[in-house]
């Protein structure tokens, strides 16, 4: 059996809409979170989990972490139902909500570790081990006795990090952990993440806008989409599906003169670069170079694929999403 298996998981929230002019009461309507979502996980496996804003991302994690029950619907965790066994059930997984902090404000990251540590009846040794672990990981050293309010935001993500993996769990939930956190620290958690799971085998779900987290991280990802599982599988393959955008620029030994290019997305030409926007599946890279060279002497020329996140707004926009 799967560590995290999921069959036709079904959620819905009321939502009272605004008050009409003239009227006492509000009505309410129905929203369908998620509506018959299955899926499995393998132990060790580190999945993305996409969607746009409202697709149920947020909602499925919170079932599966045990603070929400679902309407209808199968999920068993570690061989664990996360709602009712509780209790058992959140000692197995760690929890990091990009906007949500679990320490406390006020005090030195240290003291809410230890507080961490009496929560989840760590033996000593055990904790001093792991603690020591995972602030050379983290690289916790010069601010473990620093408040939580006076450090950086980058350096308040590490240290949730940290408090959410002291008790060793199997299962790590990740929802927009990286948001509003510079490059050099994306990177620096990209790889703790990358360390965490190789060296513990600890399976991680990441749901994330971010789709350099994804594509770093993710060899496996499911999309989902007005509560609906649309994708499950291999990050390049999805991508491969709307990969249909090219740019090229080529640079001339002077400024040359706009050849016809009825295929083009785009055509701009600044100084003596020429910089041509065209689809795959209007224009070929061997019908174009003729049509370059006869406008003269090309002295560099590259072509680089789209952006990984407007990858991501066509296959949204595409799916109808």
């Amino acid at each position: 059996m799967s560590y995290i298996s999921v069959q036709g998981l079904c959620k819905h929230f009321d939502v009272r809409q605004k008050r009409e002019k003239g009227s006492l009461l509000r009505k309410k309507e129905r929203v369908q979170a998620l509506q018959d979502v299955s899926f499995d996980v393998e132990q060790g496996e580190l999945v993305g989990y996409i969607g746009p804003n409202g697709a149920g991302k947020s909602t499925t994690v919170k079932i599966l972490s045990g603070i929400m029950v679902p309407d209808s619907g199968v999920v068993s965790v570690g061989g664990l139902t996360p709602w009712e066994n509780r209790k058992e059930h959140v000692r197995r997984i760690g929890v990091v909500f990009g906007q949500r902090m679990q320490l406390w404000w006020d005090v030195p990251i240290a003291d809410s570790y230890d507080l961490l540590k009496d929560i989840y009846r760590i033996p000593d040794s055990e904790y001093r081990q792991r603690l020591d672990e995972l602030t050379e990981a983290l690289d916790l050293g010069g601010i473990i006795r620093t408040p939580l309010r006076q450090l950086s935001l980058g350096q308040r993500m590490r240290a949730e990090l940290c408090g959410s993996l002291l008790h060793r769990p199997e299962l790590l939930f990740l929802d927009e952990p990286t948001i509003g956190l510079d490059a050099v620290s994306k990177l620096a958690l990209r790889d703790f993440l990358k360390w965490e799971n190789r060296e513990h085998g600890t399976t991680i779900m990441l749901t994330t806008h971010d789709m350099e987290d994804i594509a770093a991280l993710c060899s496996r990802v499911m999309v989902l989409g007005h509560g609906r599982k649309l994708y499950d599988g291999d990050l390049s393959e999805l991508l491969g599906r709307f990969d249909r955008l090219r740019t090229l620029s080529a640079t001339y030994d002077r400024a040359p003169e706009v050849p016809e290019l009825p295929g083009a997305e785009r055509v701009d030409l600044e100084g003596e670069t020429l910089k041509i926007t065209y689809s795959t599946d209007k224009m070929e890279i061997g019908t174009l170079l003729p049509l370059l060279q006869k406008a003269g002497g090309i002295r560099e020329m590259t072509v680089q694929p789209q952006n990984i996140d407007h990858l991501i707004a066509a296959m949204y926009q595409e799916m109808g999403l």
